[in-house]
């Protein structure tokens, strides 16, 4: 009796799945050879032993465990690399394999879902927002066409400083509206933090909130990132805030892009003048191999803002916060600026290539006080093997530069604020020296840091150059706090208060 085809093809399909089933199912009893680590927790894995600062905790786990450690943040295995060589290994070994994100709630909720470039998927659409960031929005073309704006915002900050000077001030702030200013004029063509007598459709004081919330909103351990079957509930009511402030932001964004598409029909082959025409004449090119939708000019917008605010005003704090505790550092840094600057001029960013030693001062600040002291969480796309152990694929990575900018066995005196360090030496922070990666390094690295590093070391340049800076009565520089905030930055708990004093000509300052 011959048997019916169906059940021939039935009987190996069934014997294949069996093959396979069977072969997964080995595959899964082999024993993986995972990095040491401390022993997980039922439902929360080892976030029983990550403090406030999480940077910290984990460094302190890396001292007993090495330089490679497996750690679980809930339902998620994550790797940590705490060491040049392990750095080296998931971002440039590896780059590929660990050039995707994880997925959390500030990405879905505060940037359009993922459409971002920071929290994009590793892909098509991230490939061509990398390509945009490289070739258009932060090409040394367009940095050196909007140096204008940096040195206009600069010298309207300086004259700030000036009008509250022998007053104490919170230095933070000032820098945070130099730096919100610049970037708005870059990204958007106008400031927003200042009332113009037109009709507005955020106010000043309105436009500074929604910021501050999003520089928290994404700096907080969310419990559904790491355990998301808990992520409906929203235990600490952070899902409910990142929802409303999206849409605090989509309506600025919507006003921000229809104005500029006004604007453009009105004007026959216009040339755009900043970064939302640049985005949007983009968004309309038919050659991109994903088209950018208008959800996506709006999510870089935002990112942009975002990134280049917090960062830059937080590495200068901290860099003017160890100077002070180092008067002959300081005096140093004057040194160099009287003699190459002189006082009848400010420092313009042509400027800086002939000022090594406050270059070092800006590395020893990002060394010390990196902005992410763990970067932005990389994910395996597949499986891999490091230092011979297993990496399972969907596992995060992270990079502890907090743990490697301290490490002895690359620095000496790590523990101290000493920019010599860099005199004679080639290190830079572009990504290419694995001891000092405030940017990041491989194909995730930040896309703006030449914007950044413009800024930091500009800001910081003129703040020594034009003010002798103090601390306020009855505080002496032992007083200092140095005590770190977690968040999307990692900023002063509590912020540096000073008092500033010319030390130029006062016709310089008007």
């Amino acid at each position: 009796m011959e048997t019916t085809p169906w059940v021939a093809y039935l009987t190996a399909w069934l014997a294949t799945l069996a093959l396979i089933l069977l072969s997964l199912h080995l595959r899964r009893r082999r024993k993986l050879n995972l990095p040491p680590g401390p022993k997980p927790w039922p439902i929360i894995g080892n976030l029983n032993l990550i403090g406030s600062l999480p940077h910290q905790s984990i460094h302190a786990l890396s001292q007993k465990y090495g330089p490679i450690m497996q750690l679980k943040f809930g339902s998620f295995p994550i790797v940590v690399a705490s060491s040049v060589e392990m750095a080296k290994a998931i971002l440039k070994t590896n780059d590929a394999i660990f050039s995707d994100r994880p997925k959390t709630a500030a990405g879905k909720y505060t940037t359009y879902n993922y459409s971002d470039i920071t929290w994009s998927s590793y892909g098509p659409y991230w490939r061509q927002a990398r390509k945009m960031c490289l070739t258009e929005l932060f090409s040394a073309k367009r940095l050196e066409s909007y140096e204008y704006i940096r040195r206009e915002e600069r010298n309207l900050f300086l004259k700030r400083l000036y009008e509250s000077s022998g007053t104490q001030i919170v230095l933070k702030e000032h820098l945070l509206s130099l730096n919100l200013n610049v970037i708005s004029r870059m990204v958007f063509g106008k400031k927003y933090t200042e009332r113009t007598g037109e009709s507005e459709i955020v106010t000043p004081n309105e436009f500074n909130e929604m910021l501050n919330e999003l520089f928290f909103l994404n700096g907080v351990l969310d419990i559904g990132d790491s355990i998301p079957w808990l992520s409906f509930l929203d235990l600490q009511g952070y899902i409910k805030r990142m929802k409303a402030l999206s849409k605090k932001f989509d309506r600025f964004l919507e006003h921000v892009l229809d104005e500029h598409n006004a604007r453009r029909k009105r004007v026959k082959d216009y040339v755009a003048k900043d970064m939302v025409d640049v985005l949007l004449q983009l968004s309309e090119d038919p050659n991109l191999e994903v088209k950018l939708e208008r959800h996506g000019v709006k999510a870089f917008s935002q990112d942009i803002i975002a990134a280049g605010t917090d960062s830059s005003a937080v590495t200068v704090e901290w860099a003017i916060t160890e100077l002070l505790r180092k008067p002959e550092i300081l005096a140093k840094a004057m040194e160099e600026l009287d003699k190459v600057i002189g006082r009848e001029q400010w420092v313009e960013e042509k400027d800086i290539g002939n000022l090594p030693y406050i270059k070092s001062i800006a590395k020893e600040a990002m060394r010390l006080h990196p902005v992410a002291p763990m970067l932005v969480p990389h994910v395996a796309s597949q499986d891999c093997e490091i230092a011979d152990y297993d990496i399972p694929k969907g596992t995060r990575a992270l990079v502890n530069i907090w743990t490697i900018g301290r490490d002895p066995n690359l620095w000496d005196k790590p523990n101290e604020f000493w920019p010599d360090r860099f005199i004679g030496k080639s290190i830079d922070v572009k990504g290419h020296d694995f001891e000092l990666l405030p940017f990041g390094s491989g194909r995730r690295k930040c896309p703006g840091y030449p914007l950044a590093i413009k800024v930091i070391q500009a800001s910081l340049a003129n703040i020594l150059h034009g003010f002798t800076w103090k601390l306020p009565a009855n505080t002496t520089k032992d007083d200092l706090n140095m005590e770190e905030l977690f968040g999307l930055s990692t900023s002063k708990k509590h912020p540096l208060v000073v008092v500033a004093e010319p030390r130029l000509p006062l016709h310089m300052y008007s």
